[in-house]
């Protein structure tokens, strides 16, 4: 029942109040090109969920957890207004990293609502009111008004947590601000990402003629802290100066890197483009348009293409020794830059293949949309990608053997590449919201992974029609638990462990599920909001047949290989089963045989062993026999010769000492009978006199005591 009540969140989120409200002002919001992009216009911060309003400009929020409780009040939310609500539409909401500001990204323009304080008994925002007026701070408004021209194509908190909030702004001038929520009109760094000086200079035609080039500056991320190059610190900073690498993608493909610091604001300088390898024709292709840079150590960049490409790079940091002539031409600078290793490249489904005739497989491959990608906070290895046709989660399983593969002293690069081709990435079709090219757009306006274990791991996807969909994660990403330590006592020494373990890199589940991997899957298929334009039938017909061959290819025949690999190891272990019974058997034997023969001895040792104790006597009474016999007297005899002579010295003292006291007694006898006659007069005597007298006869009749009993022990000893 716990586990029961612990899921009614997943089935009273979709029919929650503020998800009926925002399905019935859909008719209500503009009717744009925005329409046609994805959305993220979610988050969750300790067990609540926000969602924005883009027509009454609100954050609606409610708690998952008491969703989860009976109480009447479940259905119950509170809404966050605006005091300076922002004038552009509302594309993305970002949460601070430290938590208390969330920024409100569009096309046009950033702003920042300050979340209320909580209080009460539930920690709700200002103890539980359902309308609550937050704080706004409008960042570079005066910039934008200013520049029609200029729209913003990506914004992102910089990632320091122990400094002030600072936003970080790319707009389509080819130019990367730092605002602090402090001076929001201000901006408290600029960085430039043109890749040629002249740009600067001519603004409208040079941004012209670096977009037919694709010389413009679309997304950019930044990576985990590492240390500050050697060229940095040796410019009068701190030698432990820890920096954030800021990588900023092109649209032609290639990748800069700038290190960024706070406390520094001249520290940044644009270095790269960044080499590729194995080097490509193409440049990895054109039409780029994100960058994510994994928190995983070696760190992994992905960057994403228009036409659905991803390409997963391994950031390997400049050795000295490489030639930096053809880098040094192109950057600003002599310095050393990271490369990259194009582990491998993946292909999305943007919208369903199906088995059509060629001119129709041509139309298809002509559709692009932008492509995001989102970080997993539950692991590091996986991510995900929502764009306008659905969402789809990619899972990088060969993170491990790379790792191990780095740690080692293995120089082969043909074994990387082998590596590479042998265990891909996992790719999911998780939500398809556009099956076909020719059908209407239908991007997600909300994306989140629920990271509180309490509540469960689970995808939260809000359709354009603001449908709440709750999607399970890939489990088979999902690092495993670390061992327990007390599973680690003695694995050194291998006791408890099978040996065979040890033959098998990898155990048979990890077979099977290798087996069952898919490329390509079904998923979860939305129409479009408009309920007139349904697919035709022979469109329809087409999904129906890839779908039937997807699970016939799949799913169907996947799991029949892992039945016959499954029925062939059972057959295998079948036969070592019987063979250990047959080794079990003949085991048995041979201890009762053993435990027999053990019996035996055991007799065989008791009957020595008494024998050889009679022999031992016999020799001690032989030996006594020829030692009695020897004419000279031995050490031992000797001795006692001594002793008994000593003891007859001592009886003859003992007996002149007997004699002497026995006349003394005689004597004291007579004196006491001639003392008592009646002629002479009695004596008198006081106590003192009388006590001292007693105590010398007692000690005198206790020594003559001992005397008598030590005469008697000699009496008895010698038996005289």
């Amino acid at each position: 029942m716990a586990s029961l009540s612990g899921e009614r969140w997943r089935e009273g989120l979709p029919d929650h109040e503020m998800i009926k409200k925002l399905q019935e002002r859909l008719h209500l919001e503009p009717q744009g090109t925005s329409r046609r992009i994805a959305k993220n216009l979610t988050f969750c911060l300790n067990g609540d969920f926000f969602i924005w309003d883009n027509v009454e400009s609100v954050f609606y929020t409610t708690n998952l957890r008491q969703l989860n409780s009976e109480e009447a009040e479940q259905h119950k939310h509170q809404s966050l207004l605006c005091i300076n609500p922002p004038l552009f539409e509302v594309c993305q909401v970002l949460l601070s990293p430290t938590q208390y500001h969330v920024a409100l990204i569009g096309q046009r323009g950033a702003t920042v609502l300050e979340l209320p304080q909580r209080w009460g008994k539930k920690s709700e925002f200002e103890g539980g009111r359902l309308g609550i007026n937050c704080k706004t701070i409008p960042v570079a408004e005066r910039f934008f008004t200013s520049s029609t021209s200029v729209t913003l194509r990506q914004a992102a908190w910089y990632p320091s947590e122990t400094e002030d909030p600072h936003l970080v702004l790319l707009t389509s001038d080819n130019t990367i601000r730092f605002y602090n929520l402090k001076e929001p009109q201000t901006p408290a760094r600029v960085l430039p990402v043109s890749q040629s000086e002249e740009e600067s200079s001519v603004h409208t035609r040079g941004r012209s003629y670096a977009a037919s080039l694709g010389e413009i500056a679309v997304a950019f991320d930044f990576g985990p802290l590492v240390d500050a190059p050697r060229q940095l610190t040796s410019q009068r900073l701190k030698e432990d100066l820890l920096v954030f690498p800021l990588y900023i993608l092109y649209e032609n493909g290639e990748t800069f890197l700038s290190y960024t610091s706070l406390t520094y604001t001249n520290l940044g300088k644009l270095l790269g483009p960044l080499p590729m390898y194995p080097a490509a024709e193409d440049n990895y292709g054109y039409d780029a348009c994100a960058v994510l840079c994994l928190p995983c150590v070696p760190n992994i960049l992905v960057i994403a293409t228009e036409t659905g490409m991803l390409y997963h790079c391994v950031v390997l940091e400049a050795e000295e020794e490489d030639d930096g002539g053809a880098v040094e031409r192109w950057s600003r600078g002599s310095e050393t830059v990271p490369s990259l290793y194009v582990f491998e490249c993946v292909e999305l489904e943007l919208t369903l293949k199906l088995p059509a005739r060629e001119e129709e497989e041509l139309a298809e491959s002509d559709f692009t949309c932008p492509v995001r990608l989102h970080r997993d906070p539950l692991c590091q290895h996986r991510y995900h990608c929502t764009h306008e046709a659905g969402v789809h989660s990619v899972g990088l399983t060969w993170f491990n053997k790379l790792h191990k593969f780095l740690q080692s002293d293995e120089e082969d690069k043909d074994s990387l590449q082998e590596l590479a081709a042998e265990q891909r990435c996992i790719v999911e079709h998780i939500l398809c919201t556009r099956p076909l090219s020719s059908s209407l757009p239908a991007p997600v306006r909300g994306f989140w992974i629920v990271s509180d274990l309490s509540l469960g791991a689970t995808m939260i996807c809000i359709t354009s029609t603001y449908e709440c969909l709750l999607l399970p994660l890939l489990s088979s990403i999902r690092p495993p638990s670390p061992p327990l330590l007390c599973s680690r006592v003695g694995m050194g020494e291998g006791s408890g462990s099978s040996p065979l373990r040890g033959l098998a890199n990898d155990s048979f589940e990890q077979h099977i599920r290798n087996i069952l991997a898919r490329s390509s899957t079904n998923p979860l298929m939305l129409r479009s909001g408009d309920k007139d334009s349904s697919s035709p039938t022979p469109e329809c017909l087409q999904l129906l047949s890839r779908a039937t061959q997807v699970f016939r290819e799949e799913y169907i025949l996947k799991l029949d290989l892992a039945r016959e690999e499954m029925q062939r190891r059972v057959k295998l272990l079948t036969g070592q089963k019987n063979k250990q019974l047959e080794d079990l058997a003949l085991c048995r034997e041979e201890r009762k045989s053993l435990r027999e023969a053990a019996e035996r001895l055991a007799d065989k040792y008791e009957d020595a062993k008494y024998r050889q104790e009679a022999i031992m006597n016999r020799m001690k009474q032989v030996l006594g026999s020829l030692r009695s016999q020897l004419p000279v007297l031995s050490e031992s005899e000797k001795d006692m010769r001594k002793e008994l002579q000593t003891i007859n010295d001592q009886l003859r003292h003992l007996d002149n000492s007997i004699t002497q006291v026995s006349m003394k007694k005689e004597y004291q006898t007579k004196q006491m009978v001639k003392g008592s006659s009646p002629a002479r007069p009695t004596i008198t005597l006081n106590a003192h006199q009388r006590k001292c007298i007693q105590g010398v006869l007692k000690e005198q009749g206790e020594h003559i005591a001992d005397m008598m009993k030590q005469i008697k022990d000699i009496k008895n000893h010698f038996s005289f």
